[in-house]
């Protein structure tokens, strides 16, 4: 048995010319969750819609588990029923969590005394089962989707999908939700297609991410791969690869680049020729941050020298912005912060490792792997 679960090919999608959707070939594997992940309006709820056979594409063609989906109502009713979704908005309906949560299996003809088993089972994993008869109209956010992926998971799905079912929640229930959603897919090992714009819960749930700009498939493949390796200017920023400095190669040497440039020169690990223009791209988690009398160049191959030209403090952590003649984008904890006493105007050292960067050519916008 192939171990894609869905296969999709020439798929397009034109709304009257003001959105073009166009994606040549993806693949959903068994057993995965598979990340759709691009800003608002990138396109990657519309192709939601159509996997889940909601919205027929214009051409192009779609396979559920080896058998090719036609135009037939009848054969999309059936596979609809080996799919579930969660949404945004629960969407309950008025009344108790309990007979919402059964309401798939009481259409689907399974009996009342197995439907008790099974609902309680997810109303417990859930952390719900004490509002099994409270009105779902009376429910806070993060309960009424709590209860919203318990009707999804009760139905055993062949095939999830979830279309930013996270983002109206606020951060402490949001955080709380992603974890327990991480344990119950690697549990239950469902698979799931995700669409979210954001790249933490892509980065939490993923095995593989699939970045959709422009109605496009950008690029797609393992998570990690993705996130550290974007082949292009327009995902190295999206994905957060946001120091991004342009160059030529000079040298490569036993698997080298030295990038010359008007920043100084760079090493870098990866493979290209001599004269190629490229950018190289680096997350801020892997720049360090060290003041003039402090530095910490003994790892490092790269260093650039700037001023501070933005601190902006999260809950874990302080994002600060260096200008070196190019901006470079440095993710440090809290202790450093205070231990390097930083602030708008100091002069500091931005360096990095030759295996923490990546080159991109110069003149890649969008590509798909």
């Amino acid at each position: 048995m192939s171990d894609g679960l869905v296969r999709i090919r020439d798929l397009e999608l034109d709304y009257g010319g003001e959105f073009n959707l166009k994606i040549p070939e993806l693949d959903v594997r068994r057993r995965e969750t598979l990340t759709l992940i691009g800003h608002n309006g990138s396109g990657k709820s519309t192709l939601l819609r159509i996997l889940s056979l909601l919205a027929p594409p214009k051409s192009g063609r779609i396979w559920f588990d080896g058998e090719q989906v036609g135009m037939s109502s009848r054969q999309h009713l059936r596979l609809r029923r080996r799919m579930a979704s969660v949404l945004q908005e629960p969407h309950l309906c008025r009344m108790s969590v309990f007979r919402n949560v059964a309401l798939g299996l009481r259409f689907r003809g399974v009996r009342e005394k197995d439907a008790e088993e099974l609902v309680m089972n997810w109303l417990k994993r859930l952390r719900i089962d004490h509002l099994r008869d409270r009105h779902a109209r009376s429910l806070s956010g993060g309960e009424a989707q709590r209860t919203s992926i318990a009707r999804a998971m009760v139905l055993e799905p062949d095939l999830l999908f979830l279309d930013e079912p996270f983002s109206a929640l606020d951060p402490p229930t949001r955080q709380a939700l992603i974890e327990e959603f991480q344990q119950i897919l690697s549990q239950t090992r469902t698979t799931t297609v995700f669409a979210t714009h954001d790249r933490g819960e892509a980065l939490a749930l993923s095995d593989r991410i699939a970045v959709i700009q422009g109605g496009r498939l950008a690029q797609w493949g393992p998570s990690e791969e993705v996130f550290t390796r974007p082949v292009s200017e327009d995902v190295a920023r999206f994905v957060g690869a946001a120091t991004l400095i342009p160059g030529r190669i000079d040298a490569v040497e036993d698997g080298v680049l030295r990038i010359g440039g008007p920043h100084g020169p760079l090493e870098i690990v990866g493979e290209g020729r001599v004269g190629e223009s490229v950018v190289i791209c680096v997350r801020p988690e892997d720049i360090t941050l060290s003041r003039g009398d402090r530095s910490t160049r003994s790892s490092a191959r790269n260093v650039l020298s700037g001023t501070v030209e933005r601190v902006l403090p999260s809950d874990t952590s302080y994002r600060i912005v260096v200008d070196c003649g190019v901006h470079v984008v440095a993710s440090i904890t809290r202790s450093a912060f205070r231990e390097l006493d930083l602030e708008v105007g100091q002069e500091v050292n931005a360096s990095f490792k030759a295996t923490a960067a990546h080159k991109i050519r110069h003149d890649a916008h969008t590509a798909t792997s």
